[in-house]
């Protein structure tokens, strides 16, 4: 057994932050905590930070960052430095006694500090898929310089990670990606139009955020992991495909050139994908059992792309690469929060992206400055977008109830 990993966890008041937590806490011979990133949650970090005793520990703003300095001497804890902002993300990403990274604070918040630890030369435990659908070209190009590994924390990403151990990369044929295919999976399309917010957040399968279940209802979340995978193992979208799996057993499969396809099937937990990142290349015992009954039945289906356009505008941006990867992401996000809002219909969502799509120039960013300013500019081409959008909603809705009156 390797000798003791000390972790530099980002986002650590979320909940992959925490069950990385819990596994410093089952392991404690193999684990410990250098750094906390927690973002806004005080009392959180406060509780954390009591607890594993880190050298540093950041948080949003300066007046947060008070808040928590003040709890710390209460508590005769003084010792830990508080640090604040994306410099101190940086700063716990980066520090010299972290061996190893876990990156999971949710969008493209965490991508400066991600890819500082890169720089630094930090092997990264990768569960934001958004900072490799932004930056994954930059992220993946410093990852091969410095000779530091990215392993994949998000499930479907880690069982493929699993499953590419049995081979070479070039006796790859194709990465399938498991999807639930979300509440709507055998709605009439003549009635997605009037499918509320309500509905979208009901998922057959998870709980999750509110971003990641709308993003399942439409399928750009699979979408996203198309571009993930594509950055991950060094393959073409062509490569890369996706099938509806409603019972969600199977995270992940590996087709290989001769025929074979490895499976990868395990307990519904993130604790195992997050043990498997931060003692790789070794597998640790524990407790995490599966029940083999539940494979008694296993449905696969190819995802129809009229149903599902955000999953064929992914394989689009897939193609492109650059500047259309960070603004599917980026127009997702608003289109997303509009739809949850009621200023757009369900449909919406897909019409907004592409519209975004259509107006984004072929560009490749080569720094983190680039790729951030490029979101902003998406970001805010999707808001006006969604503002007309919205703005003829609501004059659709005065003229109908005119008509209604009369």
């Amino acid at each position: 057994m390797a000798g003791l990993k000390r972790l530099a966890i980002l986002g650590s008041t979320g909940s992959i932050g925490q069950s990385t937590l819990s596994i410093v806490e089952q392991y404690p011979e193999r684990f410990a905590v250098a750094t906390l990133a927690a973002g806004r949650n005080v009392k959180t970090a406060l509780e954390q930070a009591l607890r594993w005793r880190p050298e540093v520990v950041s948080v949003t703003t300066e007046e947060l960052a008070a808040e928590l300095k003040a709890g710390l001497t209460a508590a005769g804890a003084g010792g830990t430095e508080v640090v604040w902002g994306a410099a101190g993300t940086v700063e716990c990403a980066t520090r010299g006694t972290a061996d190893f990274v876990v990156s999971a604070i949710v969008g493209v918040a965490g991508l400066e500090a991600t890819h500082a630890a890169i720089l630094a030369g930090k092997p990264v435990g990768l569960a934001n898929k958004e900072c490799m659908v932004a930056a994954g070209e930059i992220l993946t190009r410093a990852a091969r310089e410095r000779g530091v590994p990215i392993l994949p924390i998000d499930s479907e990403h880690n069982a493929v990670h699993q499953c590419m151990r049995a081979g070479e990369r070039g006796e790859v044929r194709y990465v399938w990606l498991t999807a639930s295919g979300g509440p709507f999976r055998r709605l009439p399309l003549a009635e997605f139009a009037g499918i509320t917010p309500e509905q979208a957040l009901k998922h057959p399968t998870w709980v999750m955020g509110q971003r990641i279940t709308i993003d399942s209802a439409t399928m750009l979340n699979k979408g996203l992991e198309v571009i993930e995978a594509c950055r991950l193992f060094d393959v073409g979208p062509e490569r890369v495909r996706v099938t509806i799996h409603p019972q969600s057993t199977v995270h992940s499969l590996v087709e290989y050139v001769d025929g074979s396809i490895l499976a990868q099937i395990s307990v519904t937990d993130m604790r195992l994908p997050i043990l498997y990142a931060l003692a790789y290349p070794e597998r640790p015992d524990s407790t995490l059992r599966f029940d083999l009954a539940a494979l008694a039945h296993l449905d696969f289906e190819q995802p129809d792309m009229e149903r599902f356009p955000c999953l064929r505008l992914a394989y689009e941006a897939a193609a492109r690469g650059g500047a259309h990867c960070i603004a599917l992401n980026a127009a997702d996000e608003v289109a997303v929060e509009a739809f949850l809002e009621r200023r757009i219909s369900f449909p919406g969502i897909a019409d907004t992206i592409e519209r975004v799509l259509e107006q984004t120039s072929e560009r490749h960013p080569q720094t983190i400055a680039e790729v951030l300013a490029a979101d902003a500019e998406a970001r805010e081409l999707a808001r006006e977008l969604v503002g007309r959008a919205a703005g003829r909603v609501v004059d659709g809705q005065q003229a109908q109830k005119a008509h209604s009156t009369n």
